[in-house]
């Protein structure tokens, strides 16, 4: 208990230190996420509520995020996140299956999974999204199309939808090296993607991120502002910020950044960006957008010469049928999604004159 409220402390201390890293500009939205926010008493989400509306410039009606796993979710809880000005949620569904739960040796089970949306939407928070995982070795296409269309039945405004990755030095790959698990099919995963964008955007859902999907209006403002390359604050351990012309991050370890905040210090590492960097950022994030990249907002931030590198670049992807350009934009197509990360890397830049 005495660990928990010093990294509360450290925290509110935090925001109190850093309330001009934003220059004073106005904040759209709120993300209570990593690690377990749902953990927070009514009492201490309140006294953060209170202590970012006293340090920044909080516009009225902003997106007040909140991310819970299906089994932190109960009735008086919701209450509480609700009195506390959360107002959109991001549950960690993953699968509606037993066997996909087990497997990724989740808390939860399907019922679980089913039931902790029903309650969240009759507490009344319809602005919700959730995270659901393909490409794994226990889903079937059969079951993957079920997921998506519980989803939907359920009226679900804004879906995450991630294929597995294999991360160095965790278990999984562990047990895929010694055979004890099954290999991420790479063929598997391409396919339940485009399954996945078939049935949601007839459904008429916007593909508005590679990996999310959202009905008009009801896209997440905190995500966006990620791709669009908008400044943000990240409060806590391990959090980045970005002011538009350096990225800083936190140290990682509880106990340092805890001893450092009782010291009156925020315990960051920074790096300022040099135009090669803000350009290949701007390629990798708005290219995986459905806007597409914008060559004309190329050509004004970085000159003709990296407009012209980016135009003549994209011409071998439209030949290929992975991108089309409309107008002054590029725009990958859903094939051309599969490949996103490579096309992009192959766009960056080493150096701009």
């Amino acid at each position: 208990m005495k660990l928990k409220n010093d990294f509360l402390d450290a925290l509110l201390k935090e925001i109190s230190l850093r309330r001009d890293y934003l220059d004073g500009e106005k904040v759209n939205t709120i993300y209570f996420g990593g690690g377990t926010p749902s953990l927070l008493s009514s009492h201490e989400l309140s006294i953060f509520m209170d202590a970012i509306h006293r340090s920044f410039d909080i516009e009225v009606g902003a997106e007040v995020t909140l991310e819970a796993n299906p089994d932190d979710i109960n009735v008086p809880v919701l209450t509480t996140w609700s009195k506390s000005g959360i107002n959109r949620l991001s549950i960690g569904i993953q699968s509606f299956h037993k066997e996909d739960l087990v497997w990724m040796n989740r808390a939860h089970n399907e019922i679980q999974a089913m039931e902790c949306i029903r309650l969240a939407q009759n507490a009344g928070f319809y602005n919700m999204s959730i995270d659901l995982i393909y490409g794994t070795p226990t889903l079937t296409d059969e079951r993957w199309s079920h997921n998506l269309i519980a989803a939907l039945s359920m009226n679900i405004p804004h879906l995450s939808c991630y294929a597995l990755t294999v991360e160095p030095g965790t278990a999984l790959e562990s047990m895929t090296k010694k055979k004890r698990a099954h290999p991420v099919s790479g063929d598997d995963q391409a396919r339940q993607f485009l399954q996945m964008t078939e049935i949601l955007t007839s459904r008429g859902y916007e593909h508005y991120e590679i990996s999310n999907f959202a009905l008009p209006g009801k896209r997440s403002k905190h995500n966006s502002s990620y791709w669009s390359g908008d400044k943000y604050i990240g409060l806590g351990p391990s959090a980045h910020s970005f002011n538009g012309t350096s990225r800083q991050w936190n140290v990682a370890n509880n106990a340092l950044y805890i001893k450092s905040l009782e010291g009156g210090s925020v315990p960051f590492e920074q790096e300022f960006l040099t135009d090669v960097q803000r350009f290949n950022e701007y390629v990798m994030t708005s290219l995986r957008t459905m806007e597409g990249t914008d060559i004309g907002l190329v050509r004004q931030k970085f000159g003709d010469e990296a407009a012209g590198v980016l135009d003549e670049g994209s011409l071998k992807f439209v030949e290929r049928g992975w991108m089309v350009k409309e107008g002054d934009r590029i725009v990958l197509t859903e094939e051309g999604k599969l490949f996103a990360d490579g096309i992009a890397s192959e766009l960056f830049l080493a150096s701009v004159s």
